[in-house]
């Protein structure tokens, strides 16, 4: 299994963060106080996420890494 580099996993939080704090349904039950980063988090360590991280290497190959 290919690791995220620390960028990668700060990008998706932060991406997904954002989307929850514009109105997207949460993808785990929150809990009343917990803010946007807190569940976006959650989200990421459970491994709930649809997301994909295509890495683009200089020779013109790239890789998928899944969630």
């Amino acid at each position: 299994m290919k690791k995220l580099t620390r960028f990668e996993i700060a990008r998706i939080i932060g991406a997904r963060a954002l989307q929850l704090s514009l109105g997207a349904p949460p993808l785990i039950k929150p809990d009343k106080d917990e803010t946007s980063i807190s569940v976006a988090k959650k989200e990421f360590e459970q491994k709930v996420l649809p997301i994909a991280v295509i890495r683009t290497y200089a020779d013109g190959t790239f890789e998928k890494v899944e969630i």
